[in-house]
């Protein structure tokens, strides 16, 4: 299919980049994966990269040539194994019509094909990896280039075949400013006992505050919790917005006092802490997974131990600065930075990809491949980027 077939442009990659089937990208509300894949498509072509991006839906406002696999998004069937094997069947025929250097897939069963495609595949984990995700990557073979999201989730199965930890970024414009904060504080979120709303109540009237609590319930355990559990909970004191668009959510996290997020599972990434501190709304949020890599304890929220902390803190936390909140996000979380670091692993995927090729071949075959990878990936960094250190160091730990 010619509409889709990779371009090589003068200085950049041709990139495949498969979104799940659930929602559009961007998403118009919930949408935490759909999300990240639009922030770094944007970023990447804006670096002078090719990107196709095969999803689900009649429309993507990404920067990248978008196809899509079926005419409707599949966020209904959410938890059905169907909607994303067919995904990942057809794209995997519109792959092989294509002509790429690199895949990156986020998908579930897409990683199942790596094997049959011509251009190596890098795969970004975007869940926890303890129980039988980890086995199924695991089970996949040492072949596959997996990226974490953080550095606890990475440490939770050190044994897979990590190729680097990138943590999820996401665009911050120069003229960004934070409001006063004059609202209550928020708790967004899936309507789950990992997520802790119960929590935020009972935290929030601790020290007399009123909360908006707003998040997604569409599946039936989600359902269960907000009647079985939240409903009974509530009062006057709380307001409930359940299954927001987005502008409504982050209309009312831009006003919020903070945001509150007392979650109590190990947490892979969070990406509603960086989207609320790219608002200057600072975080609230319990000592689980990823958070503190996140938040800047005692400067652009607080991180807790327990819940007997969090009262404390969101009596504390209008003492933070805003502009704080805003400038770590642009620092260390924007799209331009986790853009340039996948760049370094797509690079070093194909580099690897023609070391497997050249060595079927003669030693000096060998040899002359190596030399001209390596000469193509260092020309395409130093043409983009004079002062950037090369690939090899680039993308080397990344702890902030």
């Amino acid at each position: 299919m010619s509409q889709h077939r990779g371009a090589r442009t003068k200085l950049g990659l041709r990139i495949a980049m498969v979104a799940p089937p659930w929602y559009e990208v961007p998403p118009s509300g919930y949408g935490g994966i759909e999300a990240i894949c639009a922030s770094l498509v944007d970023a990447l072509v804006d670096r002078g990269h090719d990107v196709t991006l095969f999803g689900a839906g009649r429309r993507s406002t990404t920067k990248a040539r978008f196809v899509s696999t079926m005419d409707d998004v599949q966020f209904a069937r959410l938890g059905e194994s169907l909607p994303d094997v067919l995904h990942t069947a057809r794209v995997a025929g519109m792959l092989a019509d294509g002509n790429y250097d690199v895949i990156h897939d986020h998908t579930m069963a897409g990683p199942l094909l790596a094997a049959r495609l011509a251009a190596p595949m890098v795969v970004t984990v975007h869940g926890p990896v303890e129980g039988q995700l980890g086995d199924y990557y695991q089970a996949l073979g040492p072949s596959l280039r997996l990226v974490a999201i953080s550095h606890d989730q990475r440490t939770a199965r050190p044994e897979l075949a990590w190729a680097a930890t990138i943590h999820h970024g996401m665009p911050v414009t120069a003229d960004t400013t934070p409001s006063a904060g004059g609202g209550p504080p928020m708790w967004l979120a899936r309507f789950t006992a990992d997520k802790g709303a119960d929590v935020a109540i009972q935290a929030s009237r601790a020290c007399g505050l009123p909360l908006v609590l707003a998040g997604k319930c569409t599946e039936p355990a989600e359902r269960r919790y907000l009647s079985e559990v939240i409903e009974p909970m509530l009062d006057d004191d709380v307001e409930l917005l359940v299954n927001p668009d987005r502008a409504t959510a982050m209309a009312r996290l831009l006003d919020a006092r903070c945001l509150l997020l007392p979650i109590n599972w190990r947490e892979p990434f969070g990406m509603l802490m960086l989207e609320a501190m790219a608002l200057g709304v600072p975080v609230v949020a319990m000592r689980r997974g990823a958070a503190p890599e996140l938040v800047d304890h005692g400067v652009t929220g607080f991180v807790c131990d327990s819940p007997d902390q969090l009262p404390q803190a969101l009596e504390q936390v209008t003492g933070l600065s805003r502009s704080h909140c805003i400038d770590r996000v642009r620092r260390h979380f924007s799209a331009e930075i986790m853009a340039a670091r996948y760049e370094a692993v797509y690079q070093e995927a194909i580099l690897d990809s023609r070391r497997a090729v050249a060595r079927q071949l003669s030693p000096s075959r060998v040899r002359r491949a190596d030399a001209t990878a390596g000469t193509a990936s260092t020309a395409h960094a130093a043409r983009s980027h004079p002062t950037r250190r090369s690939s090899a160091t680039a993308n080397d730990g990344y702890r902030i």
